[in-house]
Order: C-alpha cells, then sequence, then structure tokens
C-alpha cells in the first residue's frame, strides 16, 4: 500500500482525549516526490517510485542520476517503491507528504533494529540461564545442553544460540497514529519504531 519514508526523531509522550498518558515516538516525513510510475502494461503491475532525502547530483551513481533526470525531480538520497490500487490519480513529479495520514488511522512501520552485537543466549532469545546455586560457579548464563548424544548425534539446524542480534529489517503492524504536524512534517505514532534515532523509517497505510 501507499506510503511514505522518514526519519525517527525520538520518543515523548502524549495525553489523549481521555487524559490517558500515551507513549509515542516522532518521526519526521519531509515531502516525497514520484519520480516513477509502474503500471502493466511495462512492469507488470501497479506501483508508485518515490525519492526521499534530497541530495547533491554527485552522490549518486549513474543510473539513479538518469531516473531523476528523467523525472525532472532535484537528486534523492534513496528510493522507495510503494505498490497501489490504482495509478490515475498520481503524476510523475507530484509530492506527497505527511498530510495523506490522519489520526486515529493504523500504519505499519519498517526499519532496521538497533545493532547488539555478539550476544549470549540469555540477552538474544531470553533464556533463564542455569541454577545459581549447588556448586555452579560459571554456568549462570550457560545455554544448557543443544542436543542429544547418540541420536540423532548432531545439532539441528535453527537451534536457538548466541550469535549476531539486532541490526536486522523488522515491521511493526498496526500502529496507531496519535498526531499529524503538516506545517513541521512531523507524524506522532503510538508506541515503539524500531531503530535508533535519526534511523529511516518505512511508513505504509493499510488496506
Amino acid at each position: 500500500m501507499l506510503g511514505l519514508i522518514g526519519k525517527k526523531i525520538g520518543m515523548t509522550q502524549a495525553f489523549d482525549d481521555a487524559e490517558m498518558l500515551t507513549p509515542v515516538t516522532v518521526l519526521e516525513v519531509v515531502p516525497c516526490p514520484i519520480v516513477q510510475i509502474k503500471n502493466r502494461d511495462s512492469d507488470g503491475y501497479l506501483a508508485l517510485r518515490i525519492g526521499y532525502d534530497e541530495t547533491r547530483v554527485n552522490r549518486l551513481n549513474r543510473a539513479d542520476q538518469g531516473v531523476f533526470k528523467k523525472a525532472g525531480v532535484n537528486p534523492h538520497r534513496g528510493l522507495a517503491e510503494f505498490r497501489v490500487d490504482d495509478v490515475s490519480e498520481y503524476a510523475i513529479g507530484e509530492t506527497l507528504n505527511v498530510s495523506m495520514f490522519e489520526a486515529g488511522e493504523v500504519v505499519d512501520v519498517t526499519a532496521r533494529s538497533k545493532g547488539r552485537g555478539f550476544q549470549g543466549g540469555v540477552k538474544r532469545h531470553g533464556f533463564r540461564g542455569g541454577p545459581k546455586t549447588h556448586g555452579q560457579s560459571d554456568r549462570h548464563r550457560a545455554p544448557g545442553s543443544i542436543g542429544q548424544s547418540s541420536t540423532p548425534s548432531r545439532v539441528f539446524k535453527g537451534m536457538r544460540m548466541a550469535g549476531h542480534m539486532g541490526d536486522e529489517r523488522v515491521t511493526i503492524r498496526g500502529l496507531k497514529v496519535v498526531g499529524v504536524d503538516t506545517d513541521q512534517n512531523l507524524l506522532l505514532l503510538k508506541g515503539a519504531v524500531p531503530g535508533g534515532k535519526g534511523a529511516t523509517v518505512v511508513i505504509e497505510k493499510r488496506s
């Protein structure tokens, strides 16, 4: 579905109509121009390709430079594609902004989570750890047994163990829009959003 690209500013809190305190994430969503419209005749599907985060032309490769030059749009750092049901109401060069969202609707947000490096099973998977008494002095955060001895004499694929944690694409579905500030291009969502401050996020409207 149609969406926009934004940047995570941070978290704060707001009061709703019932004066209940609500934790919110603030996203900066600057206007994004449409640089390409895909249709079924040439591409086999309907979609809009938009640019975000305007930049200098020498920061782009030749292929991306050609995309923006053909569309007659200033160069942008990134490109994103959103499938839509109808492209007839959109035009190349048209800008999409935060006004397309409204308070009360539900959206899906995608971003890269914070990288945590190499972590053990307790932090990575929530293992409870070993016993704290009866002579156990160095097994408090150990994973325990990971397989059988004679049968099948191997460790199954996908076994939850220590390893790299975070820095992966995460989608949070069903976040409620708490507020929209069109003057400052801000979008307030209820709850937490993946990534640290300054992370690039994709906000998609739900059908």
